[in-house]
């Protein structure tokens, strides 16, 4: 007898084939077709603070280069108000379409380890885009101050328990959380005193009020040089400022690991289609390599820091956990 073939029925292994094919080629297609549609209409950029300061300078300087690349506006907005969390909530309550997005800062790690609840996860409601740049922290002393490098502070806070005091802006800001590591690492008892802007800061320092003050470098680098109130000991990036090549970091200043660094990035609502951020991504990447935006951030007192979308996020995670130890390390309670 001669076998039958019936080409009417596919077999169900074919059947389960083919649907996967297609099942594949929509995941594609849709992929494909939400990069090409987005962006629809301008992209809207929540910043959690005033004009002014280096995040606000750096998105103003990346966003008419994204608006060339992307082919829509991209508007700047100023949300300032506390401490960034009612920009942050409205990124993270925003439809995930790829047109709005937040300057993240390392503000979001610090109020995760500083606040007992927020109105968001700052890991989960926010898909990572990339990082912009880092910056670390100048510990700065009064220009005439007797100490010429930071080993001789720390000896002499060792030597009088009590006798050098610290200062930062604001408790459980990044700096806060910087001069109170510093203090764990170096095995020493000092008052941290903080303050309510930099200025004020700067001032304290200037007159001797506080000894040893920790603030990010952009709003001070221009003021650390000759004839300046104030003198830099060290810097606490992991590596020396390109443009500050004289001033040790503080491990190589006597203070071996310690590295403590302020960032800001990019973040969109989560869920935000993975083309969209990727595109997103490597857009940001293209316009952190160009010489003169490179020379710009510098200027800033900010190293450029192209990224992928996972370090941004292992760094959110890694600090989050860093802090939450030297709150509790210090005891510093909870808000």
């Amino acid at each position: 007898m001669k076998p039958t073939y019936c080409f009417g029925a596919p077999h169900r292994r074919d059947l389960l084939k083919a649907t996967l094919s297609s099942a594949a080629l929509g995941l594609v297609t849709g992929a494909a077709s939400a990069q090409q549609m987005w962006p629809a209409r301008p992209i809207r950029w929540i910043l959690g603070f005033a004009p002014g300061g280096a995040g606000d300078i750096t998105a103003r300087l990346l966003a008419p280069r994204l608006h060339n690349l992307l082919g829509q506006p991209v508007l700047i907005e100023n949300r300032p108000s506390a401490g960034g969390i009612v920009a942050a909530e409205a990124v993270a309550r925003a439809e995930p379409d790829g047109h709005i997005l937040l300057l993240v800062t390392s503000t979001s790690p610090t109020a995760a380890a500083f606040y007992r609840a927020l109105p968001f996860d700052t890991e989960r409601d926010f898909a990572p885009v990339g990082m912009i740049s880092t910056f670390g922290h100048a510990l700065l002393a009064a220009a005439n101050a007797p100490w010429r490098n930071l080993a001789e502070v720390i000896a002499a806070a060792k030597a009088r328990p009590g006798s050098v005091n610290l200062g930062s802006i604001s408790v459980g800001t990044a700096q806060h959380f910087a001069a109170e590591r510093f203090k764990l690492m170096a095995g020493i008892r000092a008052e941290t005193i903080t303050y309510r802007s930099t200025p004020d800061l700067l001032n304290a320092i200037a007159t001797g009020d506080v000894h040893l003050g920790f603030e990010t470098l952009p709003p001070v680098i221009g003021q650390i040089g000759p004839g300046g109130r104030v003198k830099a000991l060290a810097i606490s990036s992991e590596e020396r400022f390109p443009a500050l090549m004289d001033i040790p970091t503080v491990m190589e200043a006597g203070l071996p690991g310690y590295v403590a660094e302020s960032w800001n990035g990019i973040q969109a609502p989560a869920r935000t289609p993975g083309a969209v951020v990727q595109r997103l991504n490597r857009e940001l990447n293209h316009l952190l390599a160009l010489p003169d935006i490179r020379d710009r951030l510098l200027t800033l007192g900010l190293v450029p820091q192209p990224s992928d979308p996972r370090a941004l996020q292992e760094r959110l995670s890694r600090e989050t956990a860093i802090y939450r130890r030297v709150m509790e390390e210090a005891g510093i309670a909870q808000q």
